[in-house]
């Protein structure tokens, strides 16, 4: 009348990535990072101390976080423990909140820039993303709370050529 159903069976495949389509969002955050350049982590971590989650791995977590638009360090931790595309990007770890909130704020600080800067350029190189167009939302709504606040073109746009000067000389310093 039912289909079997018994909770303690060992249930296989044991292995996570069995479960993780090919082409999963994960597997690209995944490739990205391992991809960047080892020297931009080996600056984090001065040594001594109880050894660290390897920045590798914490910064796959975090990145692959923000695509799915979560940004809480608590709710992270938490996908840890319940999302199979967290667990198979962290390797079973489970940092708490406070280490995640730690690695981003204080460690990833310094980096982040060239951190962000060599995710793009790989996915460019990998033929994920185009270079060739972009939009910038200029949109300027006045509020009434204050009205100094909405961003005006030349600003944008000052904006926009030192974000694709410094985006230049990362790229060339590698």
């Amino acid at each position: 009348m039912y289909i079997y159903y018994n909770r303690d069976q060992l249930i296989l495949p044991m292995d996570l990535e069995i479960l993780i389509p090919k082409h999963h969002l994960c597997r690209i955050v995944d490739l990205a990072v391992e991809k960047m350049d080892p020297a931009l982590f080996a600056s984090l971590y001065p040594g001594g101390g109880r050894p660290a989650y390897h920045p590798k791995m914490m910064l796959k977590v975090i990145l692959y976080a923000y695509v799915n638009r979560i940004y809480s360090s608590r709710q992270i931790a938490k996908q840890l423990k319940e999302n199979i595309y967290f667990m198979w990007l962290s390797g079973h770890q489970t940092p708490d909140f406070r280490t995640i909130n730690r690695f981003r704020s204080e460690r990833m600080k310094d980096i982040i820039y060239e951190t962000f800067f060599s995710i793009v350029d790989l996915l460019r190189q990998e033929g994920l993303v185009k270079l060739e167009d972009y939009f910038l939302d200029g949109t300027k709504i006045e509020a009434n709370a204050n009205k100094y606040t909405f961003v005006w073109r030349k600003s944008t746009e000052k904006y926009d050529q030192k974000l694709e000067e410094k985006f230049r000389q990362i790229v060339a310093s590698w």
